[in-house]
């Protein structure tokens, strides 16, 4: 059996329509319909690079280990850091295996020197460009910077801004456009590597990630005839300083990039089919995290706005037989727990030092419950998911907070002083896997 793993960067489930979002997704719900579907998986350790180490490793990310950060790697958040010498990827287990295995990404944090995330791969394309992509140096054209900066903007916003929009001179037309690009070299990934007897591709698309820069025919589907600043790039401004025909249009944006996303995802999809890898083929789609756009007056994804809409990403497993389709599981599950279930299907052995399991007996029914509660961190900022609530911890700022976050996902009561015992309970849980030390 072959495995095909795409994750989606920064995708609320709410913006899915099987999930009863509000973009249009047809292509994400015909997948839906053919799998089993989760509403409840937590990535365990945010953002980007952790979770992709999670992924690779099986192993938890969070609690944090502290080792230099290499040079060249700007971000500082805890868990940013390479693959270790001493990791076993997916790849290299697989590989070990006789698979045959691809990576085509657009993810740039993952491809700088030294992050290893290709390690183990029989073949990996990096397709370029986007956000802080240090591809093109030739400067765009003063009007197109213009056009989405204001004035006063921050340098480092404007640096990460103007570096995407050199990146773009050039592009062409919707097929320029990087996810686009992920989706045709994974599409000819497929078409020159179908034959071989077992294969992993794990096809992993920046979008819909920020800067929200969509052919107008998608704008359009969600804010036609706006003509106003296009804030393609929206945390490059505080909120306050948006006038609100801006922040819906904002909002507009990302629901654009999520449909240009469905569309070229749909594409890849039918390829699958058209080579006749369905019926030999497990296929996980997922995403490492959502995205705050216009919650709590901010857009991206700060751990200060730690919640559902920063949480709650889609999952979606479709195995060649067509076991658990149809089915929706509310059970918590981990992105780790998604590399051991892999592997389950597979036939293959756990990774060792994984701490992920498998969650195929929720599928089939043998078990009702893989986790009571999921533990999850974002730098400074830990947080336990327990039935409908969430508790907060924000070590930076001494505080915590309780809320039944399915009854109040804009998280405006805090119940910590009217359930004390529940808010202890989960603040021990959450001290305790932090005592234990990294993984």
């Amino acid at each position: 059996m072959n495995y095909i793993m795409i994750c989606l960067d920064s995708l609320r489930q709410d913006h899915i329509g099987a999930y009863g979002g509000v973009a249009q997704t047809p292509n994400m719900d015909r997948l839906a319909e053919q799998s089993a579907v989760f509403t409840r998986l937590r990535s365990e350790a945010l953002p980007t690079v952790p979770v992709r180490r999670a992924l690779c490793t099986g192993a938890r990310v969070f609690p944090w280990e502290y080792r230099p950060h290499p040079k060249g790697i700007y971000n500082r958040h805890c868990g940013w850091l390479p693959l270790r010498e001493t990791d076993v990827t997916l790849a290299e287990h697989l590989q070990e295996r006789g698979y045959v295995t691809g990576m085509v990404i657009d993810v740039y944090h993952l491809m700088k020197p030294a992050m290893n995330f290709h390690r183990g791969m029989s073949s990996f394309e990096f397709i370029r460009g986007q956000e802080f992509d240090r591809w093109k140096s030739a400067p765009a054209p003063g009007d197109v910077i213009a056009r989405y900066t204001p004035e006063g903007c921050p340098e480092r916003r404007q640096a990460v801004l103007t570096q995407y929009l050199q990146n773009q001179v050039g592009r062409g037309g919707e097929e320029g456009h990087q996810c686009a690009r992920v989706f045709r070299a994974a599409m000819d990934w497929l078409q020159g590597n179908a034959a071989h007897e077992q294969f992993f591709l794990w096809v992993d698309s920046f979008d819909p990630h920020e800067p929200w820069d969509v052919p107008q025919k998608y704008t359009d589907m969600y804010d036609a005839g706006y003509s106003g600043k296009e804030w393609i790039y929206p945390n490059i401004l505080p909120y306050s300083e948006m006038k609100p025909e801006e922040i819906e249009h904002c909002k507009a944006l990302y629901k654009a990039e999520v449909t240009m996303v469905d569309h070229w995802l749909g594409k890849f999809l039918d390829k699958i089919d058209e080579l006749g890898l369905r019926e030999n083929t497990l296929v996980v789609l997922l995403s490492d995290h959502g995205k705050v756009v216009g919650e709590f007056d901010n857009f991206g994804m700060s751990n200060k706005d730690t919640s559902r809409y920063l949480y709650d990403v889609p999952l979606m497993v479709r195995h060649p037989e067509g076991i658990g389709a149809g089915q929706r599981l509310e059970q918590w599950v981990y992105d780790i727990d998604v590399t051991a279930t892999a592997l389950e299907v597979l036939g293959e052995d756990a990774l060792p030092k994984a701490d992920g399991e498998s969650f195929w007996p929720l599928i089939t029914g043998e078990q009702e419950k893989l986790h009571d509660y999921t533990i999850c961190g974002y730098s400074e900022v830990g947080c336990v998911w327990q039935d409908d609530y969430v508790y907060i911890q924000d070590n930076e700022l001494g505080t915590s907070t309780l809320y039944d976050t399915y009854a109040d996902k804009d998280q405006e009561n805090d119940l910590s002083a009217e359930l004390p015992e529940l808010t202890a309970e989960l603040r021990t849980r959450l001290k305790e896997l932090v005592a234990g030390g990294p993984h």
